[in-house]
């Protein structure tokens, strides 16, 4: 049932559609943000129903949404029903287990605050770097900010794709044709990170020589 409501709102995409789904890809439940936004923009693109600007402001605002969820939950439970809950049956239904969350905990103690946001750009801890966000209890306004950022650039990247193979493939090739794309989008996002972490780091080098 719960499948048929995802397709149900994969096969109607709008911007309130766009916003829920890319709140459940950002919270424990796995979905890919690749079969929600280049779709957007590419209908965007195609059929002007929608615009590409607006596709990624409400997929940024869902990604938030869900993100925020985890934070919340995370801040208030605490580490012990956190891990109980990754280590359960619907936790490893949901493709979460020990490793992943001690991976994402460790990413963020290394990078600090920052990892909310590069976290955002990397596959396999930017669904979960709100959890442990939330368990360090990471000031809510600085956690938004760095959380909207990062998801506005992923999905920045995401839509421009969409953008891009609406002129060269028709709709029901989309998803074959991403697939294509997965190397250069990974190759992409990691020079992205690499910026980000070279701007934030030559701002921290500048703010100390001060």
């Amino acid at each position: 049932m719960l499948t048929d409501l995802f397709q149900g709102l994969l096969d109607e995409l709008n911007y309130l559609n766009v916003t829920i789904l890319m709140a459940v890809e950002s919270s424990a439940i796995p979905f890919p943000s690749e079969i929600v936004v280049p779709p957007a923009a590419y209908m965007a693109a195609e059929k002007g129903e929608m615009s590409i600007p607006l596709v990624i402001v409400f997929a940024t605002l869902g990604s938030c949404i869900g993100a925020a969820i985890n934070y919340v939950v995370s801040y208030y439970v605490g580490r012990p029903i956190v891990y109980k809950f990754v280590n359960s049956r619907l936790g490893h239904i949901c493709l979460l287990n020990q490793e992943k969350m001690e991976r994402a905990e460790a990413y963020f103690d290394s990078k600090g605050a920052i990892a909310t946001l590069i976290g955002r750009l990397i596959p396999g801890i930017r669904q979960l770097i709100s959890i442990p966000a939330g368990l360090a209890k990471m000031n809510f306004g600085y956690f938004l900010l760095y959380t909207a950022i990062g998801a506005g650039a992923w999905n920045i990247v995401l839509a421009g794709l969409g953008w891009y193979l609406q002129k060269l493939v028709p709709f029901e090739q989309l998803n074959e044709a991403l697939k294509v794309y997965e190397d250069p989008i990974k190759y992409g996002i990691c020079i992205l990170v690499a910026l980000v972490a070279l701007f934030f780091i030559v701002k921290k080098y500048c703010s100390k020589k001060a």
